[in-house]
């Protein structure tokens, strides 16, 4: 056997993984030929903040509205060589202020969708959380990662690794259906979807486990719509068919999960990053829940993370467009 000394484990570029699939290059595919969103990016005052909404557009995924301090973000485009011939700028004179701006534009119509930029994520969150002047609706606001493994056949959805901390039951159902609708905007028409925790048999000493027969049961009864949905259910055997038969687990979910609904943030966030840095996976962010879709990328997203959340968060536009001039909706 080979010393682990003498192996080398390139843990910087995990994007260098030999991929079966590249899920994300189909999602982008999908596009093509859509209309594109106008989006307000939010104080894009770095390379890839600015960098990837450009590229974006050029892409035809996004009309970018860039709201900001103007002098920098012209600063930024004048270092990095980028374009910004046909961007509007709405010139704000700090992040707080863009946060704010750009959540009244998108209350008003004028943007159908927000990027974060360069601000931190608490910033941008505290314009959009008030019920009187943010992006509210009656759903529980919540995160969905999407990612794609290379070692995994299709994309599994991750919710909610950013926005709720310690979730309740009430707030999971909407968590829930959050997800479920994105999934149907991807063209998963019924996604299976497991709730995780530790185990697979429910446990009164786990609440997680409480929390996912609870889930179960009011899906039977129609209260979360347009998925199977199973739990709870450990990783392995929501990701395994093996693992699921070694356990003797009859289920439609277990091992072909297309979402999985962590138990807390704190697991949900753990599980994404040790996919993407251990795995190799790309991950893809948007919120959802709100009046619009909110891009929520991390300060250390590249332009493809950038691209792909743009593309998850089109297709989500545009389902909803159907939905509203659906007669049946």
């Amino acid at each position: 056997m080979e010393s682990l000394a003498n192996v080398t484990f390139d843990v910087a570029t995990p994007e260098a993984m030999p991929r079966r699939t590249d899920s994300f290059a189909k999602l982008l595919k999908r596009c093509e030929g859509l209309p594109p969103v106008v989006c307000a990016i939010v104080h894009p005052c770095d390379r890839d903040s600015l960098l990837g909404p450009i590229e974006a557009a050029r892409r035809e995924l996004i009309e970018p509205v860039l709201v900001g301090p103007e002098e920098r973000i012209r600063g930024v485009a004048d270092t990095e060589g980028i374009d910004l011939s046909g961007c509007r700028i709405v010139s704000t004179p700090h992040s707080h202020a863009a946060a704010e701006k750009a959540v009244a534009m998108a209350r008003a119509g004028e943007v159908q969708a927000l990027m974060k930029g360069s601000l931190h994520t608490d910033e941008l969150m505290a314009a959009v959380v008030p019920s009187a002047t943010g992006l509210r609706t009656d759903r529980r606001i919540s995160h969905v990662f999407i990612m794609d493994v290379p070692t995994h056949p299709h994309p599994i959805a991750i919710t909610d690794a950013a926005i709720n901390i310690a979730p309740t039951l009430e707030d999971k159902v909407h968590i829930a259906q959050n997800v479920i609708d994105l999934a149907h905007a991807l063209s998963v028409p019924e996604p299976k979807v497991a709730i995780l925790s530790a185990v697979e048999t429910v446990n009164p000493k786990i609440p997680s486990t409480l929390d996912a027969a609870a889930l179960c049961k009011m899906a039977d009864r129609g209260q979360i719509t347009g998925a199977i949905l199973d739990g709870p259910l450990a990783f392995d055997n929501a990701i395994s068919i093996e693992a699921a038969h070694t356990k003797k687990i009859n289920s439609p979910v277990a091992g072909r999960a297309d979402v999985l609904l962590v138990p807390n943030l704190e697991a949900g966030n753990m599980l994404a990053k040790q996919l993407v840095y251990l795995a190799g996976a790309d991950a893809a962010g948007i919120v959802l829940g709100t009046r619009v879709p909110i891009i929520l990328t991390s300060r250390a997203d590249n332009v493809r993370t950038r691209l792909v959340s743009a593309a998850v968060m089109k297709l989500a536009v545009q389902a909803a467009r159907r939905g509203k001039c659906d007669p049946a909706s």
